[in-house]
């Protein structure tokens, strides 16, 4: 098993609300200058859950399960920085007080946090309920690899994957993405906080390297990105990260991505495997 200061990883508390959908204009234009009225983020989305496709919905940056957010900037911006993919969540109040689920992204630009409920749950929630996170992930170090950085994961979901150690670290992706389809977020100040997106409007392109099936919840491979200190391209460097919202309409847009790993140098690898989705890490929230 990897060595990490697992426990030494502080696990902090973190609140949020379920955020009413914003619409400020009614019409979202498209690569082709076409207006659409289309759902899009926030809310309580019913009908899409990790382990969905990402392409195919009649929306835009669609974001799977519930979105939280905190109207106090400096909160939201903690939350949004410490909460981390495969933490624990819970209601605490309204009709589904007790539910319990877990973080699945973090969308920049919105600046949500993205979890995941049972459906049933999902039915008894209303807009404005609060939902309690244990944050836990930030600061994870990888002992034996001071070179890669890890970030914006649980480390309970970090160690269940299966990742093989040799002089490189061998991480189970879905995909693998080359940097030149890597748009909406290039230049952000950190990758801890939101995600970035793979542009979809060449989709022969997205077809070719078989991106039209990923998953909410996959992991895949950043190939020449950068993540140490925002986001960019560096020849060499690699990053993992997650799909974490739906396709969309916009120029330079694409399905999101939050990042787990990144490195300068290649130090890591990515190995092909259909199963690499967070759901298949997820054992330990009862």
């Amino acid at each position: 098993m990897l060595r990490t200061n697992i426990d030494k990883t502080v696990m902090q508390s973190l609140q949020g609300k379920i955020h009413h959908p914003i619409n400020p204009s009614p019409f979202r234009v498209d690569v082709n200058g076409n207006a659409h009225i289309l759902p899009a983020t926030g809310g309580i989305t019913y009908n899409v859950k990790v382990g969905d496709c990402a392409f195919g919905w009649s929306g835009d940056h669609v974001e799977p399960g519930v979105s939280i957010r905190n109207e106090d900037r400096n909160e939201n911006n903690a939350m949004m920085l410490f909460a981390c993919i495969g933490n624990e969540a819970k209601v605490v109040t309204g009709d589904a007080k007790g539910a319990k689920g877990f973080v699945i992204g973090k969308h920049g630009g919105i600046e949500h946090v993205l979890i995941q409920f049972e459906k049933d749950d999902l039915e008894k929630m209303a807009i404005d309920d609060k939902i309690l996170i244990k944050g836990f992930g930030q600061g994870l170090k990888l002992l034996d690899y001071p070179d890669i950085q890890v970030m914006n994961v649980d480390p309970r979901l970090f160690l269940n994957i299966h990742i093989k150690e040799d002089t490189v670290l061998k991480v189970p992706v879905v995909a693998e993405v080359p940097a030149y389809l890597m748009g909406s977020g290039i230049g952000a100040l950190t990758a801890f906080s939101g995600d970035y997106d793979i542009m979809t409007e060449d989709l022969d392109e997205i077809k070719r390297l078989g991106l039209d099936k990923l998953k909410f919840g996959d992991l895949v491979l950043l190939r020449d990105c950068d993540n140490s200190y925002g986001r960019g391209y560096l020849k060499g460097a690699v990053s993992i990260g997650v799909v974490i919202h739906s396709d969309c309409i916009k120029m330079g847009h694409g399905p999101g991505i939050t990042t787990i790993m990144t490195c300068k140098k290649s130090l890591i690898e990515g190995y092909k495997d259909e199963n690499a989705n967070i759901l298949n890490y997820i054992d330990y929230i009862k």
